[in-house]
């Protein structure tokens, strides 16, 4: 006979908790997956389990009222006669006319040109007030060919070819219905108001070596004038940086699993591809193996949100890193001030659920033309380019805390970590030890 104490609260499950409880329910009364935006909610191991070791006596900081700390990056030094130079290392990911409004892709192109940085089409073309609006532009190159021509190729100040995205790595994008407005349609020559899902792989190539094919007619299209990066989620990245390199790509693109989407499956973003810590240190180690560090720009991107952020990647070996998520929030998404529509969608601000949906009440991912004229352009943009400032400024100061005059001199060494997982994915010190798991010789 077993005895209950009431005084006892039930003891509920930790494999089925509430939430998968509830997602149960869902699929079994509804046989339908479920589809959202954003990257991964999960806890991963992060930035945040990474410090940077100030310097006192073993090394001497620099003055920030007095010595400066260059922040400036050149991409695409490999093969293009026309490299891009960037005043920040701090780029804006692809994210596609369509998946948001306008006014939202005129927002990133100023914010983006007033920081002296680069923003990035993103899937379903190009746009006039992009192009217009962004001093330096990179155009995707995406398996989908939506709004692909080669006067916009030439039009752009480099061309990103994405083979991969890390909230979906051997997966394709999703673009619901409602969103696909009469000039999405017409851009991506598709009929209106219907769901649409881009092709997993690109449809003219197999490997690596038709890669190299298309990459060389990229080159001939725009007189060897635009650095050509590719972008690859994070999920087998030493080989993958390695094949890009061989490929003969300018700029490797890496994105870990914390990275955005439009929209995908849930199941893809929480339990598909890598971290971005862990991503990092073997695309520099293939860079290295191939003597190709440096030589080849790598920008990092997945969850970055603040100057540590970048001043860590770029220490790990980044060239550059990319936001998306941390953009969008900076022009004004998922802002509190609109948590009671937020609420009636079924959300709250700072879900990110609802971007697929195209109802967005900050007027971001949207088409909805009575939602997108909520969001000023040119106020978004100006709140995008102090947030790029801020970043800047505060890594910045973790440099010459570390001794350093130029972000690009941050190193491994700089860093020790506060887990053991956070230590074996960054290969850096576990804190107060010289050790990390893996460690030659240990």
């Amino acid at each position: 006979m077993s005895y209950h104490n009431p005084n006892t609260p039930p003891r509920k499950s930790a494999t089925f908790d509430d939430y998968t409880l509830a997602e149960i329910r869902r699929a079994a009364a509804t046989g339908i997956y479920d589809i959202r935006g954003a990257g991964t909610k999960r806890k991963v191991p992060h930035f945040d389990d990474l410090l940077f070791l100030g310097a006192s006596i073993s090394r001497y900081p620099l003055e920030g009222y007095r010595e400066k700390c260059d922040t400036s990056v050149v991409l695409g030094t490999r093969f293009a006669r026309k490299p891009i130079h960037l005043k920040v290392p701090i780029t804006i990911a692809g994210m596609s006319f369509g998946a948001l409004s306008g006014n939202a892709k005129e927002a990133l192109g100023r914010g983006a040109t007033l920081a002296g940085t680069s923003t990035t089409t993103g899937d379903g073309g190009m746009t006039d007030e992009e192009r217009g609006h962004s001093q330096t532009l990179v155009y995707q190159y995406l398996p989908s060919r939506y709004g692909m021509n080669p006067k916009d190729l030439r039009r752009a100040d480099a061309i990103e070819v994405v083979v991969g995205q890390g909230a979906k790595p051997g997966g394709g994008g999703m673009l619901l219905g409602q969103k696909i407005s009469d000039r999405v349609a017409n851009m991506r020559n598709l009929p209106k108001g219907i769901d649409q899902r881009s092709a997993c792989r690109h449809p003219d190539w197999t490997g690596p070596d038709d890669l190299e094919i298309k990459i060389l007619e990229l080159r001939e299209i725009t007189d060897w004038e635009k650095p050509i990066y590719v972008k690859v989620g994070g999920a087998r990245p030493y080989y993958d940086t390695a094949l890009a390199v061989k490929a003969g790509a300018d700029v490797v693109v890496l994105d870990g699993m914390q990275g955005g989407t439009a929209a995908t499956q849930d199941v893809f973003i929480e339990h598909v591809g890598m971290p971005t810590l862990a991503c990092i240190r073997p695309a520099v180690q293939a860079l290295q193996d191939l003597g190709m560090h440096r030589k080849v720009q790598l920008i990092v991107s997945g969850g970055i949100r603040s100057g540590a952020d970048v001043a860590k990647a770029l220490a790990l070996g980044a060239d550059a890193v990319a936001i998306g998520t941390a953009a969008l929030v900076a022009i004004g998404d998922n802002d509190p001030k609109w948590e009671e529509e937020y609420r009636q969608l079924g959300t709250t601000a700072g879900a990110y659920d609802d971007w697929h949906e195209g109802k967005d009440p900050a007027g971001i991912t949207t088409q909805d033309p009575e939602l997108a004229a909520r969001l000023d352009p040119v106020l978004a943009g100006r709140r995008l380019a102090n947030y790029l400032k801020v970043m800047t400024l505060e890594a910045q100061t973790i440099a010459r805390a570390c001794g350093h005059n130029r972000l690009h001199n941050l190193e491994p060494e700089d860093l020790c970590a506060l887990t053991m997982e956070a230590a074996a994915m960054a290969q850096v010190p576990l804190a107060g030890t010289s050790w990390y798991p893996g460690k030659a010789g240990f």
